[in-house]
């Protein structure tokens, strides 16, 4: 499966000029993260993740429908959830996202981001029982059409603020034909923050300019916000939003592919901002953005953020320095077809491979 919808080619660019010469020495430093097998045997999983509150679970994000648990390694039978009868599943479609409540322990609430029967986007939360999510509990939170069945996003994340934020790619198709991500008419293209402490209030615009978030996170020292954006033919892109963000954030499509002009016209509104790293389809085709690292396994890591490609399993890290990606390093295991980076209670990071493998970062 392809998230990005774009072209398989590879285009033979040098890595762009976000990166310094220094940098691309240090990607080919000796790797301190090693890749260990936690548990085989899902379905095409998305996404892991899992509340503050268990120390010893995983949750992984089954494509088709389903949550399963890992419960001190092991995969627990039956489902955390299941939705197979609303989702719309293949392609880039099914169900995309998962976050916990901040205060999941008490209210157990969670929220998923799914595709419905009709290819059409739903924020919903559940209440769970501690063991499964309770069907009739569903409430949907937000809706929005979308008009291809490409660049949905799907995304899920609390900021430190106590938001949730609902990245939401362009509508599809290529190239942005109807100019969503840079209307603000549009919830498209956007970072959206719900308040689901009011379940009923409309979705605030705080980020434009994507093209399809394919995972985003927010470290869990610092609030600063990660985005991997998927690019268009040629430049897949790390977007980096600091906690003190002033305000509005433009991050560019599709006047910019990366920091490379993509269309001659005006940017929307917002402050625009270039990627903290981007690389060419010499080296993949479509980012799957990462975590920060804050566990206490590898203590040297700590502050390092990780990401990868789905299509060449490439997994890099790098460090922020003054506002940009510095000290970067080719992680020396690939994850073929990754899908998605996760943290534990603990902040140990994990991945996912469509191919079926829930992996540890140790």
């Amino acid at each position: 499966m392809r998230f990005a919808g774009v072209a398989a080619a590879a285009v033979c660019v040098a890595v762009l000029a976000s990166i310094s010469g220094s940098a691309l020495g240090a990607e080919n430093a000796a790797s301190a993260f090693r890749r260990v097998v936690v548990a085989r045997g899902f379905d095409e999983p998305l996404q892991v993740t899992a509340p503050r509150s268990e120390r010893n679970r995983l949750y992984v994000v089954e494509q088709r429908g389903t949550v399963r648990v890992v419960d001190r390694g092991k995969l627990r039978n039956g489902f955390f959830l299941d939705v197979r009868t609303r989702v719309v599943s293949g392609g880039e479609q099914g169900l995309l996202g998962l976050a916990f409540d901040p205060q999941y322990a008490t209210n157990r609430f969670i929220y998923v981001n799914y595709t419905d029967r009709n290819g059409d986007t739903r924020v919903v939360r559940y209440r769970t029982n501690g063991t499964r999510a309770i069907p009739a509990s569903a409430r949907v939170l937000l809706g929005m059409d979308q008009p291809y069945p490409n660049h949905n996003g799907g995304g899920l994340a609390f900021g430190p603020d106590g938001y949730l934020y609902v990245g939401t790619g362009d509508g599809g198709s290529g190239g942005d034909p109807e100019n969503r991500a840079q209307s603000m008419q549009s919830l498209l293209g956007k970072m959206l923050r719900l308040d689901v402490r009011r379940p009923d209030s409309a979705p605030e615009i705080v980020g434009l300019g994507l093209r399809n978030p394919w995972r985003y996170s927010f470290d869990r020292l610092t609030g600063d916000l990660y985005i991997g954006d998927v690019g268009q033919g040629e430049i897949e892109e790390i977007d980096y939003t600091p906690r003190s963000s002033p305000g509005l954030e433009n991050y560019g499509w599709d006047v910019y592919e990366g920091s490379q002009r993509y269309e001659e016209k005006p940017a929307g509104p917002g402050e625009l901002v270039f990627p903290v790293y981007e690389y060419t389809h010499e080296r993949g085709c479509t980012v799957v953005g990462g975590y920060v690292y804050r566990g206490a396994a590898r203590p040297a890591e700590r502050g390092r953020y990780t990401f990868g490609d789905y299509c060449s399993g490439t997994v890099w890290s790098l460090r922020m320095q003054g506002g940009d990606g510095a000290d970067v390093r080719v992680e020396r295991f690939r994850i073929p077809s990754v899908t998605s980076f996760g943290e534990n209670a603990a902040g140990e990071l994990f991945a996912t491979s469509q191919q079926g493998v829930l992996y540890r970062l140790s």
